[in-house]
């Protein structure tokens, strides 16, 4: 039996923000909404470029009222890990000390998806550590409940090949 989180939780000894949940979709699924930039912009934020899914690629994912971050790919091992880099601070360049790693881990288990977010690294960000793990915290809740409406709710068809998945009309081109 899986273990799921009904909100995400913060380590402050390890200084790390996690969620982990089961998602009623297949890995394929999952990782597509993960990473490709038509589908990342559908739960998380309102833009995402992620023009280079390797790792060392660069991008940015844009919120409505807080701006553009930078990304960085660190890990990419489809569908089973992907993890990026990125800045707390909009419009900021990536730098040791304002950014923190996300990394997803999916697992299939049955038709579905276990779905494990870490983010860590808070402890780079010296004073402002324990707010930015209060707001991931709050993000990641929020941000992985809308991931789950997204992959099992009417806009991404259970048992739909991923390449038939449309962008909405009005969405960002790819």
């Amino acid at each position: 039996m899986t273990t799921t989180d009904q909100q995400a939780s913060i380590d402050t000894e390890a200084f790390q923000v996690t969620r982990t949940l089961l998602v009623h979709a297949a890995p394929s699924t999952v990782w597509a909404a993960l990473t490709r930039d038509d589908l990342i912009a559908r739960w998380f934020g309102q833009e995402a470029r992620l023009p280079d899914l390797r790792v060392g690629g660069e991008g940015t994912f844009g919120f409505d009222g807080y701006g553009q971050f930078a990304v960085r790919i660190e890990e990419y091992d489809e569908p089973s890990v992907f993890a990026f880099t990125w800045t707390n601070q909009a419009g900021a360049e990536l730098r040791p000390d304002n950014a923190t790693l996300v990394r997803f881990t999916l697992t299939p288990e049955g038709e579905g998806t276990v779905l494990a977010v870490v983010e860590s690294g808070f402890e780079r960000l010296g004073d402002g550590a324990q707010r930015a793990m209060a707001d991931n915290r709050s993000g990641w809740t929020s941000e992985l409940d809308e991931l789950v409406a997204f992959v099992e709710g009417p806009g991404f068809p259970a048992g739909a090949p991923v390449e038939d998945v449309v962008r909405p009309a009005d969405g960002p081109a790819a």
